[in-house]
């Protein structure tokens, strides 16, 4: 096993036409929520997320609100008390991982969420790569808290990074990195989404749509289990299981996943995307600014030319 560099770059020899440019990123993700209030309170109080935007609906009440960190989007929930709840083995949201650039401050949101709402930690893992912390929010969305090793201590063999989950005590971590006199200035700190988990119905048809259709690359896989994919070496910006979904079917419109965006670097980026997802009978909406499509079981996607 050797290190490598932390220079984005290529994990396969397919040609550029066929993937996403090395810089492309995660985007806020959508959440449509019966309990706006609630959902917001936990976002906000919980996992310490600022409050970056609210959108009126009827009788002057929010209808939609976008929360974040330094002015970067990480979740947007919006007001749809008509829809049900998804059942379980349905194809949806897995979780959305927000990504932390200190230790310091991933603890600050483990504490603060796990002090407020305490019933909704589901776990947590050491990946090699990364130290994750998971939870479902109050109405079963699932988030992951998380913080990346720097890539030049990442393990790699054949020119892929090794994951793995090795046992993370949540106590021990917060011993070791929780500051309690910094701990409320956590919404100070950066993050953004690093990865987003789709739950699908069959992992073939899904490496088929978001590697050769889409353009990632394969990191890993778990045969006919999970597949994760990333675009310029990144342990990974998107995994697709079967672990509660198996065989599932397109989505009815329903509460929870409404949207995942990627941010691609420029808009001859989006343009190439555009062409090839129409080479491959994608149906695409493009406004100029973005595409807007759908995987095969209607997790809807939105794919921008990043704002520099």
């Amino acid at each position: 096993m050797a290190s490598e560099d932390a220079t984005p770059r290529r994990l396969s020899v397919r040609p550029d036409s066929e993937l996403l440019a090395v810089d492309t990123a995660m985007g806020a993700v959508t959440l449509r929520v019966a309990d706006l209030d609630g959902l917001t309170a936990y976002y906000r109080d919980g996992l310490l997320l600022t409050v970056l935007n609210e959108e009126p609906g009827i009788g002057g009440r929010s209808a939609r609100v976008v929360l974040g960190r330094l002015g970067v989007p990480i979740v947007i929930l919006e007001h749809a008390p008509e829809l049900r709840h998804a059942a379980p083995h349905e194809a949806g949201l897995y979780h959305t991982a927000i990504l932390f650039d200190r230790e310091r401050d991933l603890a600050a949101a483990i504490y603060s969420v796990a002090s407020r709402y305490p019933r909704t930690f589901t776990g947590s893992a050491d990946h090699l790569v990364s130290k994750a912390f998971y939870f479902d929010d109050p109405e079963g969305n699932g988030v992951e808290l998380y913080w990346d090793r720097a890539r030049t201590e990442w393990s790699w063999v054949h020119g892929l990074p090794q994951m793995g989950a090795a046992a993370l005590d949540p106590n021990r971590y917060l011993q070791e990195h929780l500051d309690l006199s910094t701990a409320s200035d956590g919404t100070a700190a950066p993050a953004k989404v690093g990865h987003v988990h789709l739950s699908v119905g069959d992992t073939a048809v899904a490496r088929a749509f978001y590697v050769d259709r889409l353009g990632f690359e394969v990191v890993a896989e778990m045969p006919g289990s999970a597949v994760f994919v990333s675009a310029g070496g990144y342990h990974h910006h998107m995994a697709m299981n079967v672990w509660n979904s198996r065989n599932a079917g397109r989505r009815r419109s329903t509460l929870g996943l409404g949207l995942v965006r990627l941010d691609v670097p420029t808009p001859d980026d989006l343009a190439e995307l555009d062409g090839r997802l129409r080479h491959h009978g994608i149906e695409t909406g493009h406004d100029g600014a973005s595409l807007v499509f759908a995987d095969p079981w209607g997790n809807a996607l939105e794919v921008a030319a990043a704002q520099r």
